[in-house]
């Protein structure tokens, strides 16, 4: 297990270090100059020239490469062009509402999605298994955005019950409760979509093996064999599903952050992009994508608790 742990600490520092390059890459290329951003609209060619030359974008292409790394490792972000603050800070401050929307989504769409698609596997084929298949097609087809334009008409402006956006507690606070409602449900719905058909084709495949009809012919009650046997060996694919939800909810955070006016890592790499201020693109990027491979890494792990037979030695 510890062999198999450092290989994939080892590829994520690798895919990490990939990662980097292109995002530098596709940013250096990219139309625009930041250095014309910064100096202002007023700025002479000099003065653009100038600030090209403090902020080292006049170095080739591989000395700015190695200087971000180098930065990189030492959790040197750098300064924000446009606020010229260092960005690690200000990303500490938008972490946390980002990772609040995304927890807050994925435990609305455990707690809805894995029950549907148990509930659609036990009535196969009759009206409850139409009903919310049918809804979770319907789910995973609705986008995000639409949807959280639609909550904060109805229950914002319409009915006045919810707030129609902003993040300031944490999801198990009352005020926090409120708050991530909306969000939180615009942003999980493709992800209970996607719970429910996997939950359902997992659970068909093990209602259907020899085992579950001898626990049967035993005698055992529904619950015991629905819960004890059957739902422990459908959790494989689910959890799978769950490290490639929790990555679909970061990145999707960054559309559902600008509907509802939250102060998160979506809406700071929007700005970033905006305001070509590449130092918050680039560092962004790579903290969304190094939540991503460390959730798979934790999935990974869960699989020999779920199931004892695998084994990564």
């Amino acid at each position: 297990m510890h062999k198999y742990i450092a290989k994939r600490v080892l590829l994520m520092l690798l895919l990490l270090l990939g990662m980097s390059f292109i995002v530098f890459a596709s940013l250096y290329i990219a139309p625009g100059d930041p250095a014309a951003m910064v100096a202002g609209a007023s700025a002479t060619p000099e003065d653009i020239e100038r600030v090209r030359e403090t902020l080292g974008l006049n170095r080739p292409f591989l000395v700015q490469y190695l200087i971000y790394l180098r930065n990189l490792v030492t959790l040197n972000l750098g300064t924000s062009y446009t606020t010229h603050q260092p960005i690690l800070t200000e990303i500490a401050v938008r972490l946390p509402n980002t990772l609040n929307l995304a927890c807050a989504s994925m435990i609305l769409a455990i707690l809805i999605g894995i029950p549907a698609g148990i509930i659609t596997a036990l009535k196969k084929d009759k009206f409850t298994d139409s009903l919310l298949s049918t809804s979770a097609m319907a789910g995973i087809s609705i986008p995000n955005f639409w949807l959280g334009v639609m909550l904060i008409y109805i229950f914002a402006v319409k009915l006045k019950v919810l707030p129609s956006g902003g993040m300031t507690h944490f999801f198990w606070t009352p005020t926090g409760f409120k708050q991530v409602i909306l969000p939180a449900l615009a942003l999980s719905t493709q992800t209970i979509a996607s719970f429910t058909r996997i939950g359902r084709s997992a659970m068909l495949d093990v209602l259907q093996s020899d085992y579950i009809r001898t626990a049967k012919s035993k005698g055992l009650q529904k619950g015991v064999i629905i819960f004890t046997h059957a739902l422990r060996n459908a959790l494989i694919p689910l959890i799978t599903q769950f490290g490639i939800s929790f990555g679909n909810l970061l990145g999707g955070a960054i559309i559902t952050e600008q509907v509802f006016v939250i102060n998160g890592i979506g809406t700071y790499l929007i700005q970033g992009i905006n305001y070509r201020n590449y130092p918050v693109v680039q560092s962004a990027v790579i903290i969304i994508a190094a939540m991503f491979i460390f959730i798979n890494l934790i999935v990974d792990l869960m699989y020999c608790v779920i199931d004892p037979r695998i084994s990564y030695e």
